[in-house]
């Protein structure tokens, strides 16, 4: 190709770029509609552990610390290059899987939830973005 040609196909591209700044940020959704506030216990078994971009969603059929009869809830976490670095693997969670969880509420009341811990069978304990939780940090907060 001609240089002349490669730099029109420059310019014409750099052209087509939005001229207010666009980062990372601004594809990020925000956290607003979990309440932050209060957390929920739930107890129960996975039915899909989800390892996909942008988040990690966790499928779990529990019965809420709050008497609700058991349904599905969907749990969001971070992605798979965070969490992994963390210690999550694909693998970690495993339908019928037995766990115990700590999460923020959805604000709505719908049964969706920010992950704060999940304890498995065995003791270990993950976070939201991979850290390892400590069973102290997990605790539910006074409502």
């Amino acid at each position: 190709m001609a240089n002349h040609v490669v730099k029109a196909l420059c310019l014409a591209g750099l052209a087509a770029m939005p001229l207010s700044p666009v980062g990372p940020a601004s594809a990020h959704h925000s956290t607003a509609m979990f309440d932050a506030s209060r957390t929920v216990i739930l107890s129960g078994t996975i039915r899909e552990f989800q390892w996909t971009n942008p988040h990690c969603w966790i499928q779990i059929n529990a019965a809420g610390a709050d008497g609700h009869a058991a349904r599905e809830w969907s749990i969001e976490l971070g992605s798979p290059n965070t969490i992994s670095r963390g210690g999550w693997r694909r693998t970690t969670l495993v339908p019928g899987q037995r766990v115990n969880m700590v999460v923020n509420p959805m604000r709505d009341g719908s049964p969706g939830a920010a992950l704060v811990s999940v304890t498995l069978a065995d003791g270990r304990t993950f976070g939201p973005q991979g850290r390892p939780v400590r069973p102290e940090d997990a605790a539910p907060r006074p409502q």
